[in-house]
């Protein structure tokens, strides 16, 4: 075989590794999510605005998902690798469902399924560019958890993503106590959330409020205007 032979074969090896893209850099973002537990559940909140770089160029963006029966799912980042995410956890749920056995997955298996897809696409050097908050109650246990884009996850009683780890959080810390009452709970989102419209550039104004409650109920509480 000459070199004249080879040339095509080496032209298709170089141009298969030419065409294996990996995700540089986020396109469309979203900012903040932030989650607490209360006396009687789950809520999560987050903004509906999605930037184009430094462009906020979308408001009506839900980032706060519902999963299975049990479980609600927020994402900051990309919003391409969180429907990526979603078409994962909408495949897992219905082969849960296909099983048939009076079950179903609950928060803890979700998150603990996101923290092995993050890193396994970490360890492949093809992150998903996310980072999730995922909450949930399932037989009276309430779960809060978030797992970020390299699968570095912990539980917590409040957590949030984004500038919410550097705004939100501190003032969680501060006032956040096992007995929130849905409406104590609810004001203080609105306070955080407050907060990150004032200091983040890629905050609006539109919110999503998502409850789960002790008897697995689940609830939008759709938009509010800060």
């Amino acid at each position: 075989m000459n070199l004249a032979d080879s040339t095509p074969a080496m032209n298709s090896l170089l141009g298969s590794e030419a065409d294996s893209q990996r995700t540089l850099y986020p396109y469309v973002t979203g900012t903040s999510v932030v989650g607490i537990k209360y006396k009687d559940g789950i809520l999560l909140a987050a903004d509906m605005g999605g930037s184009y770089g430094s462009t906020l160029r979308y408001k009506t963006v839900e980032r706060l998902k519902p999963v299975g029966k049990h479980s609600i799912i927020g994402a900051s980042g990309e919003i391409s690798d969180f429907q990526e995410i979603m078409r994962y956890l909408d495949e897992l749920i219905l082969y849960d469902n296909m099983w048939d056995d009076g079950n179903s997955l609950g928060p803890k298996e979700v998150h603990n399924y996101l923290t092995r897809v993050m890193y396994n696409r970490r360890n492949k050097f093809n992150p998903l560019w996310n980072s999730l908050v995922l909450g949930g109650v399932k037989n009276g246990q309430k779960y809060l958890g978030t797992v970020n884009m390299i699968g570095v996850h912990y539980e917590d009683n409040h957590v949030a993503t984004g500038f919410g780890n550097h705004l939100a959080r501190p003032i969680l810390r501060d006032e956040w106590h096992e007995n929130l009452t849905f409406e104590e709970g609810v004001k203080l989102l609105e306070k955080c959330m407050r907060v990150l419209l004032y200091r983040d550039r890629s905050a609006v104004n539109k919110l999503q409020f998502h409850v789960l409650l002790y008897l697995d109920l689940y609830c939008q509480l759709g938009l509010h205007v800060v």
